[in-house]
């Protein structure tokens, strides 16, 4: 991230310690065993559930909140945990709001769906602080699959693989295996280092090795990979990020959103994070929304979320809108930048208002700028790769590509929406299509 000499709005340290701790603090609290109890009691146990079929990994959610209902909240960790083996983070992060919930006969009737997201959360939280892992290895394969990318897709398919007695290498480019779930996310929506001790529990299924700082293009090959393995699963996710076509772009001050929100989830010390006085955001989406909210938890002075459409178009939910807006940040719609200003580094950021179909107006305004973030989407980097439908991997089926014995799955996939619930599903699918095709 860029903040230097040429930069004096940027500092760290704007807080007291205990704003920190208070602002950073986990989003939800956690339901205890008597409010689990009376949520789960509001569940109608739907035969035809419309809240399965809402969501993208098929956890039979009836069943589940009837298990924590009767006093079992094991039981439904294991009934979330064979759908979906990182029920536990998807429980903080899931935008459960436009998925089961929305759907939830409660939210359609009385605006106020059962609370399957935290119900979620209570019984794989209750099932991991046992320390037991329920799923055991199938019988041994001697099949080798290769798992390139340890983020939510890449660790689904491993553990699914080892489940069913393939041995697994996962690979991951950066330090730490867990993808977008340790780097990209809100840091007060998975607190207390909660996606390093899911991967933890995840990989005590056995037979799968982590071998960190393997980035392919740059330490692996996919015919290498091909060579030395039975099949190889893509889950590489989207590492570029786009640009906002504008000279001056690479003044002091702009950085890109996924690079702070990663920097702000691996410092020990959030203090010691600079932030700007004035800070704008473009974008409106999940990653643009966390980066704002974030940079007003710092303790920047004013933020601004900058989206060239209405809010209706924006991908982050209505609930995450309402979110940004209650910690104090500023969300303008139907504006595109046109001009960056400054000597050196950025002062102010100059849009242009435009109507619903993207034609500019006319109409200009500026923002004071000492930090300004671009969160407009990321790309899929690397050439060696599969056939690609359009920018991202073209797949068939359970993710097959167009290279023999290659699966594809997550955001560098074609046909997803970029949820980690998507990923998951997507990744525990190719691994059973993977284990199909080398066992027949």
């Amino acid at each position: 991230m860029t903040h230097n000499a040429f930069s004096p709005g940027i500092v760290s340290g704007r807080l007291q310690a205990q704003d920190y701790e208070e602002n950073f603090a986990d989003l939800h609290d956690p339901l205890d065993d008597h409010e689990a109890l009376v949520a789960a009691d509001r569940c109608y146990f739907c035969h035809d559930a419309p809240c399965i079929t809402a969501c993208p990994t098929d956890i039979d959610i009836p069943l589940f909140i009837r298990q924590i209902a009767t006093g079992t909240p094991e039981a439904a960790a294991e009934t979330i945990l064979s759908q979906n083996i990182l029920g536990g983070m998807c429980a903080r992060v899931c935008p459960t709001e436009t998925l089961c919930e929305e759907v939830c006969v409660r939210e359609v009737a009385e605006g106020k769906p059962v609370l399957i997201g935290q119900l979620q959360r209570y019984a794989t939280d209750t099932l991991m602080a046992k320390d037991v892992h329920p799923f055991k290895r199938g019988a041994p394969t001697g099949k080798r699959v290769a798992v390139v990318g340890a983020g939510p897709a890449g660790l689904s398919c491993a553990h699914r693989l080892a489940m069913r007695g393939s041995d697994v290498v996962l690979f991951d480019g950066r330090e730490k295996p867990g993808g977008l779930n340790e780097y990209g996310i809100a840091a007060y929506k998975t607190v207390g280092g909660f996606a390093q001790a899911e991967v933890d529990w995840l990989l005590k299924i056995g037979g799968i090795t982590v071998e960190t700082g393997k980035r392919l293009g740059r330490d692996l090959t996919l015919e290498a990979l091909r060579e030395e393995y039975d099949a190889v699963f893509l889950g590489v996710g989207l590492g570029g990020v786009n640009a906002l076509g504008l000279a001056d772009e690479d003044k002091d001050g702009i950085a890109d959103a996924v690079d702070f929100i990663a920097e702000l989830r691996q410092a020990s010390d959030l203090s010691s994070l600079p932030v700007g006085r004035d800070v704008v955001v473009i974008g409106g989406g999940m990653t643009a929304v966390d980066a704002a909210v974030q940079s007003k938890l710092l303790g920047a002075l004013n933020v601004s979320l900058v989206y060239r459409r209405g809010r209706d178009r924006m991908n982050a939910s209505v609930y995450e809108q309402d979110l940004a807006a209650s910690k104090g940040v500023r969300i303008i719609t139907n504006a595109t930048p046109v001009a960056i200003h400054g000597n050196g580094a950025v002062r102010e950021v100059e849009f242009e208002y435009t109507d619903d179909d993207l034609k500019p107006t006319g109409e200009r305004f500026r923002l004071p700028a000492d930090q300004l973030f671009k969160a407009i989407g990321q790309t899929l980097e690397g050439d060696d790769l599969p056939k690609l439908d359009g920018r991202k991997i073209a797949v068939t089926g359970a993710g097959r590509t167009s290279v023999e014995g290659v699966w594809a799955g997550g955001d560098c996939a074609a046909g997803g929406d970029d949820l980690t619930v998507t990923a998951v599903a997507e990744g525990r699918d190719a691994a059973e299509d993977i284990h199909a095709s080398l066992v027949s």
